[in-house]
């Protein structure tokens, strides 16, 4: 035991040598790197007094060759009086070049100047006087000349200044300069040395010393200020919103815009542009009305990191990856758009593993649950409806979908038949993922949202609009009023919560910030369905052996109410026509029993999945509906490989361009369109087809229009503007107008339904203000007065 307490101890000591040693060496070698560096700056300053001793030397022989040389009948011959000034100077050379060379000067260089200090005298002003005097025609006289000579020399000389303000303070050599530049002054025949002064071969000698020694800068250009058309036509282009409610429309704006910028045609909008022959304004003013915006926020330094409404301290991903929340107004197994497609673009959002995925979905209390999901399928805990909609998803996808998925508290209103979010639903995203927002339907989540605005608290918002609330209001009593308040309570939610808005078609109201894009793809179980019957078709199976089908919740605005009536005025040329129809609603009892009075041959059955079974024989897929905005069934027949017979309408725009989608514009084309279909076989789907109906080139036309991939891709929200090789920086916070407006719409909001009797009066659900005593037992939170007090006297 001894003995291996003696190595125990042996080994310690060992160790801690070796890290003395260590340590040492590291002292060692830093010392030798920072007297390395010290000994660089030294010879460093050392090289430039040698340099600036080279150039006076040459200036001094230059001079001393031209008092020998014999004149020229060609050239000016040089002046008595300057080689006396030559020769008064030249003995204090070696005196220079003793200071410069005193190792005091490295010392104090090294005591007192930091690594990044410049030395250098500053003979600029010796340069731009004599220089410039050089190159003018002396049209002023000699008595203007001498005027600038001398400021120029005082400039130099700092004089004027407080004592030891100067580069060099009391240094002799520069006194003695000094004083022999001033008795150059003083001669009177100072005006016969500079009569010559263009053609002087001394004063030539003189310029090139000092161009050598310190090169013209490059010129800079300022930009000139904003002019009245220019501020009028930036007014009227951040107004357009606001005057598009007044009835004016986007492309009167952009006229007058255009208007007030061609007053400037004749001059160029930016001052990079100022060599050129032509501008841009004539191919888009509104780019280069931009431009010309930051171009003069850019000269003047002015930076903006937030306004009277907005909050500037967001998001910053600092883990190496950005997190996108996706908010919605429904869940499975409520079998609606708006629960299906947003989980299918949180899993493939998810799929590419760039970023972290939330999907935030409502949690309903069981009351409301068995009001909404089918099947009295009720759920006791968020894990609990967490594990079935993962499970349904995965049996779809094929993979395993990595994402995250939390619940808000919501509440379902009968009149409306949607689910209203109860309380603030934008602090269910904890600020340290409060990075990227997608808001499927944001004018339903907005309606009555009294909270946090989301365009504050996340870097980027995405508005997703699904339906067509308009089309929906019109049918109901009193539609035209509703539906005119409606429209601008849903201009101005969109407006004042995102920053861009899609819209799946035409057929939606047109919104602020919107552009039009199908950004929803099909279950890839439907495709795998299409390639199984186009299989079947190759081997000589028939795969449809049933006729015509109608699939949709039984409500009349679903289409049923265009589908009796399109049945009742044909029914003599659709004699023998049968049509099954699936679905369940609220308006299944009235629908059956019009059908049934109108005696038509339709065949009511419950509804189901339309990946079902039972529905892989039909041959037509017959949808009249003009309420859609983007029908998922219409998708998920084309990629089975059915006919769809459907209206010409902006809701079945994006599916026109599949050969199996027959379109009809009146009752008699209907009739046409459905005899075709049923007398002839669809046409199998390319495999270009099939991956336009998929939901990966979904995810990428999402990711393009959006403008998510630029913001993914990068760390600053800045848009970049080159123009004739030179780039100009916008920052997107860039003060406007514009954002002035929303965020005073956002303010009046956040007023507007902070106040029950007026929430009440919209048709909000009493007590949706804050969630209520059961969300807080079924989520685990705390009461709405504890996360919200209210603190008084």
């Amino acid at each position: 035991m001894e003995a291996t307490s003696t190595s125990t101890r042996t080994n310690s000591n060992n160790t801690a040598f070796s890290l003395i040693s260590r340590g040492w060496k590291e002292v060692r070698d830093s010392a030798d790197a920072d007297l390395q560096l010290m000994r660089a700056r030294a010879n460093s300053f050392k090289n430039l007094a040698n340099s600036f001793d080279r150039e006076i030397e040459n200036f001094f022989n230059s001079a001393s060759i031209a008092s020998f040389s014999v004149p020229s009948p060609l050239k000016p011959s040089t002046s008595p009086t300057e080689i006396d000034f030559v020769k008064k100077l030249q003995p204090k050379i070696s005196e220079i070049r003793r200071v410069y060379s005193a190792p005091e000067i490295s010392k104090k260089v090294l005591e007192k100047w930091g690594p990044t200090a410049k030395l250098g005298i500053d003979l600029s002003a010796i340069k731009n006087a004599i220089v410039a005097e050089g190159e003018d025609d002396f049209r002023g006289g000699i008595v203007g000349f001498d005027r600038r000579r001398k400021l120029g020399f005082r400039e130099f000389w700092g004089e004027g200044k407080e004592e030891g303000g100067g580069q060099f303070g009391e240094w002799e050599p520069i006194r003695v300069l000094k004083r022999r530049f001033r008795e150059l002054e003083k001669k009177s025949e100072f005006g016969e040395i500079f009569g010559g002064f263009k053609n002087s071969e001394f004063v030539e000698k003189l310029k090139s010393s000092l161009k050598a020694i310190r090169k013209e800068p490059q010129e800079s250009k300022e930009v000139p200020p904003l002019d009245v058309p220019e501020l009028l036509a930036y007014l009227v282009r951040q107004s357009e919103p606001f005057l598009d409610q007044l009835g004016v429309r986007k492309d009167v704006c952009d006229k007058i815009v255009e208007g007030l910028c061609r007053k400037r045609k004749n001059q160029f909008l930016l001052p990079s542009l100022s060599s050129g022959k032509s501008t841009l304004l004539d191919e888009n003013a509104n780019d280069e009305l931009d431009l010309r915006i930051a171009s003069v926020l850019q000269s003047t330094g002015h930076c903006y990191d937030g306004g009277f409404w907005t909050d500037s301290s967001k998001h910053h991903p600092s883990d190496g990856k950005r997190h996108v929340a996706i908010v919605t107004t429904a869940s499975l197994p409520w079998m609606t758009g708006t629960a299906v497609n947003p989980l299918f673009r949180a899993a493939y959002l998810a799929k590419s593993e760039k970023q972290n995925v939330t999907l935030l979905v409502p949690w309903l209390c069981k009351s409301d649950q068995e009001l909404v999901y089918p099947n009295n399928l009720t759920f006791t805990s968020p894990e609990e409806q967490e594990n079935y909609i993962r499970n349904w998803l995965e049996e779809r996808v094929g993979f395993k979908a990595d994402f995250k998925i939390s619940f808000y508290p919501g509440k379902f209103s009968k009149e409306r038949r949607s689910i209203i979010p109860a309380g603030d639903t934008s602090k269910f995203v904890p600020s340290k993922d409060a990075d990227i927002a997608i808001l499927e339907e944001p004018e339903h989540l907005n309606w009555y949202h009294h909270g946090k605005r989301w365009t504050d608290k996340f870097n980027h918002v995405v508005g997703v609009v699904h339906t067509n609330y308009l089309e929906y209001i019109k049918r109901e009593k009193n539609g035209a009023l509703q539906a005119f308040l409606v429209k601008h309570i849903n201009n101005l939610v969109t407006r004042a919560y995102c920053h861009k808005v899609l819209r799946l078609s035409a057929a939606t109201q047109d919104l602020p910030k919107s552009v039009i894009c199908n950004v929803h793809g099909v279950n890839p179980k439907f495709l795998k369905i299409g390639e199984k019957v186009a299989a079947e078709r190759e081997l000589g199976q028939q795969a449809f052996s049933k006729g015509a089908y109608f699939l949709g919740k039984m409500v009349w605005a679903k289409g049923y109410k265009e589908l009796i009536d399109l049945l009742a005025k044909h029914k003599n040329e659709l004699d023998g026509f049968k049509l099954d129809v699936f679905g369940n609603g609220e308006d299944a009892n009235e629908v059956q029993s019009t059908a049934k009075r109108l005696d038509l041959n339709l065949n009511f059955l419950k509804g189901r999945d339309h990946a079902d079974d039972s529905l892989h024989g039909y041959k037509v897929f017959i949808n009249p509906s003009i309420s859609d905005v983007l029908c998922t069934a219409t998708a998920e027949a084309l990629a089975m490989g059915k006919f769809v017979v459907c209206a010409d309408h902006p809701s079945n725009e994006y599916f026109r361009s599949f050969p199996n989608c027959l379109t009809y514009k009146t009752s008699e084309d209907f009739v046409a369109r459905v005899k075709e279909a049923l007398a002839n076989e669809p046409q199998p789907l390319t495999p270009e087809q099939r991956y336009n109906l998929s939901w990966e080139a979904a995810t990428q036309r999402f990711m393009q229009y959006s403008e998510l991939d630029r913001v993914l891709d990068s760390e600053k929200d800045v848009k970049l503007s080159k123009t004739n090789g030179k780039s100009i920086t916008k920052a997107v916070s860039m003060p406007n107008l514009s954002e002035m407006i929303d965020g005073g719409l956002a303010f009046a909001h956040y007023c507007l339904t902070g106040n029950e009797f007026l929430r009440l009066c919209t048709g909000a659900i009493p007590g949706t203000r804050d969630y209520d005593k059961q969300h807080c037992k079924d989520l685990h939170l705390l009461p709405p007065q504890v996360e919200n007090p209210i603190y008084g006297w």
